[in-house]
């Protein structure tokens, strides 16, 4: 008979035990994290937060509850690997809320990414008039069909009854719901004045010699010698148009097909982001996109729109902002549908409440930013009656404006508070004060990182000798002298998205910060009236595409001047040193890891046992440059291969220029076969930034670079943009950290407020100026943090 006063054998286990863990570049990492508090991981971008909070304890907790479903339901889900670690216990349930953008189909939007939508058809199907039919009448991704036929039916003997079907759905007939419509520049097609045998398609793959040349001048429609300009029409309609027909070309059964629906099969049909940097820019010279003009861009069927509640359509309701949304809903009263109505309501505040007021429903998922598509999916976790569960959040401040970074503090404590451990990678130092618990990573980034530098409290970190604990309290002193401008982009009535048709002139030859809270307009500014062309660089935050197979060299063209030198040095062709070609392992494609598919369980990769993971044929590894060989020069960090390819012998200028770009971003520890797959989202943007670098530009546009940056790193990209504005470049930043505002030359802060409360210019002048002013959100906070 045990005493009261004995500890129950189930409360002993008070922490998320991790011991040896080795995903990634962790160097068997062992951590305890104590539960139902808010712990927060910090280091240097790249020293393997990300491996040790989602790699190994998300993705094992995931794992083993995928685990208790039958074998028949895990066939359906995701199959995940186990960890590389010794020991993980005191797991609970995981709750990812990642920063992955939500997916760019042209049909997703804010209402359909949440359950917003769904509740509005089903209230919409129930109280609108006229009535038009159930919820999917109102959904813009189901089309109306109807048919009928006979069906065999075994009643004693067998007879066929004739059955009709009918489904009635929202979608427009025209843009099949998608809300705009893509006219083809036939221009861009092809060049009238010459024949097909002279080289008249001008699509990218079409050339005379390739397989789809011959079918066009082979397939008997039209003569392949006579000038496009002097085709009939039935001619022109045969080559742009003709339906799928069998045809014989060169001894060899075909399907020939009009060149505009094969593009738009081949080219249309596909994300464009994912395309062949060539073929995207066909697709947008050739290609325009225009408002629907019978759904006029709301997706949907006359039927749908015309059926109402209170005078507001479904397309009505979608297209006002959350705020407006959420007091309309409120405003009906309805018996039949109040539990509809309470959640509705209660998912409409939890938008607002999270920061996200100034979105609306038919917002485009695409074209979110990463920070906002994390809140978006924190959404339905706000009001969750859940506890015991592990939240685990990537960076939940990115995008946000120090203004709202406190009401994200207030979440995540709130989730705290209610009996869940609360796991957050995170650089901010406004949310590393709030934590009960740190781990910090490091010391370096990649190969240079992945041990715990220190476990302990806010107060333990601030005393603590690591790169964390000097640079929490580091904050940027205003410019003594700010840099003089040389001229202005003027922008005149700006009316995209929320602008009030605001006139604002850009200074250029300096460093130009545009503020303002999520939602304001800034993006809407600096992309929407900046003329794109000529001269204007964007790195925009959209994720690198990329596949297993993708790594820095491949992306940034780094592996061109390379496999060239590599060739001349030996009289060999180029394509050898390519392990996506013929120099590839025969045994694992030049993948290094040969996949072995275990059906629900998860896959088995394992190093390949002929190139031992090298990814190339052992004939191709004889060849040398510089006394390396390929494998050996895809393994070598960005610094080293600096400085490889300055040395005399395997000097490359082309290579050396690139390498040079990416020590400048701060991706010096890279491996230059690094797959792309493995880059934390800081690391992707400072690729991309680090690419663009090359182009000639005189404007650079770049929205939030800070985004993933850790507080020592965003020393080093003021210098680089710095660098860029010295040599007569012309730098503009979509930017929340104070840091960058306060080394600005020029400040534009937009506001006051979010969605139809912003879109206005609120201030304009320099920092210090604005310090002074304190009239705005972003002055004060600025003011609190230069401590002035």
């Amino acid at each position: 008979m045990s005493t009261g006063t004995d500890a129950h054998a189930a409360d002993s286990h008070e922490m998320i035990r991790v011991h040896g863990a080795r995903v990634n570049n962790l160097k068997d990492v062992s951590v305890e994290i104590p539960k139902r508090r808010l712990t927060v991981f910090t280091g240097v971008s790249g020293s393997g937060k990300s491996s040790l909070v989602f790699g190994t304890i998300a993705a094992e907790s995931q794992r083993l509850i995928n685990e208790t479903y039958s074998a028949f339901v895990q066939g359906f889900m995701p199959t995940l690997a186990r960890p590389e670690v010794d020991v993980l216990d005191g797991l609970t349930t995981a709750i990812i809320v990642d920063q992955q953008r939500l997916g760019a189909d042209p049909r997703s939007t804010v209402g359909t990414a949440t359950d917003a939508n769904a509740m509005l058809r089903i209230l919409f199907s129930r109280l609108a008039v006229p009535h038009i039919g159930p919820p999917g009448a109102y959904a813009f991704n189901v089309a109306s069909v109807q048919a009928s036929g006979a069906i065999k039916v075994e009643k004693g003997a067998r007879r066929a009854e004739k059955v009709t079907f009918s489904r009635t759905g929202g979608m427009c007939p025209r843009c099949e719901g998608r809300g705009a419509v893509t006219d083809i520049d036939l221009t861009q097609l092809y060049d009238d004045s010459k024949s097909l045998r002279e080289g008249a398609l001008t699509i990218p793959g079409y050339s005379v010699d390739g397989w789809y040349g011959r079918i066009y001048t082979g397939c008997g429609f039209f003569d392949p010698d006579k000038p496009i300009a002097r085709f009939t029409k039935r001619e022109l309609h045969d080559l742009l148009h003709k339906e799928p027909t069998k045809i014989k070309v060169e001894g060899v059964n075909l399907t020939y097909e009009g060149l505009i629906p094969k593009i738009q099969k081949s080219f249309l049909a596909k994300d464009i982001d994912s395309l062949q940097p060539h073929v995207r820019a066909f697709v947008e010279r050739a290609v325009t996109f225009t408002v629907c003009p019978e759904c006029e861009g709301t997706r949907l069927n006359e039927g749908a729109r015309t059926s109402t509640i209170d005078g507001v359509s479904i397309a009505d309701a979608c297209a006002m902002q959350i705020t407006d949304l959420a007091e309309w809903v409120r405003g009906l009263d309805d018996p039949s549908v109040a539990p509809l109505l309470t959640a509705l309501g209660h998912s409409l505040d939890s938008f607002v409440e999270i920061g996200l007021g100034y979105l609306s429903l038919d917002r485009p998922s695409g074209t979110l930013s990463g920070g906002e598509a994390q809140r978006v999916k924190m959404i339905r976790h706000l009001g969750s009656s859940l506890t015991d569960v592990t939240y685990v959040f990537d960076e939940p401040t990115t995008g946000l404006h120090p203004h709202d970074i406190q009401r994200m503090n207030g979440l995540l404590l709130r989730l705290r508070d209610k009996g869940n451990t609360v796991l957050v990678v995170e650089h901010k130092p406004e949310t590393i004060a709030i934590a009960d618990h740190v781990v910090d990573l490091g010391p370096g980034a990649g190969t240079g990182g992945g041990a715990v530098c220190f476990e302990g409290t806010v107060e333990g970190l601030r005393a603590s000798d690591t790169v964390t604990g000097r640079h929490l309290d580091d904050r940027a002193a205003l410019k003594k002298s700010v840099r003089e401008a040389t001229g202005a982009l003027e922008i005149r009535g700006a009316d995209a998205n929320n602008l009030r048709g605001i006139d604002v002139d850009i200074p250029l030859g300096v460093l130009v910060a545009v503020t303002g809270v999520a939602g304001s307009g800034k993006s809407s500014l600096v992309h929407g009236s900046v003329p794109e062309g000529e001269g204007v660089v964007s790195v925009d935050q959209g994720a690198i595409k990329g596949s297993r197979r993708s790594n820095p060299a491949t992306y940034t063209g780094l592996l061109d001047p390379i496999r060239k030198a590599f060739a001349k040095a030996n009289g060999v062709k180029p394509a050898l040193f390519s392990a996506n070609s013929e120099g590839a392992c025969p045994t694992c494609n030049g993948a290094g890891v040969v996949y072995t598919d275990l059906a629900m369980m998860a896959g088995v990769a394992t190093t390949c046992e002929e190139c031992e993971g090298r990814r190339f044929q052992a004939a191709v590894l004889e060849y040398r440059l510089g006394g390396r060989d390929i494998s050996e020069v895809l393994a070598m960090p960005v610094s080293e291969a600096e400085a490889f390819f300055a040395e005399d012998e395997s000097r490359i200028p082309a290579a050396h220029r690139i390498l040079t770009r990416l020590s400048d971003v701060g991706l010096g520890y890279l491996t230059l076969g690094q797959p792309l797959t493995t880059l934390s989202g800081g690391e992707r943007q400072r690729l991309k930034l680090a690419t663009h670098m090359a182009e000639k530009g005189g404007v650079y546009i770049l929205d939030e670079p800070t985004a993933g940056l850790h507080l020592a790193d965003v020393q080093q990209l003021l210098c680089l943009l710095d660098r860029l504005v010295d040599s007569g470049k012309s730098v503009i930043v979509v930017e929340h950290h104070q840091a960058v505002m306060a080394h600005a030359d020029w400040i534009i802060d937009l506001g006051p407020g979010a969605g139809h409360d912003g879109g206005r210019v609120v201030f304009e002048g320099t920092p210090a100026e604005l310090v002074g002013d304190r009239s705005t959100l972003t002055g004060r906070h600025l003011a609190e943090y230069v401590g002035e």
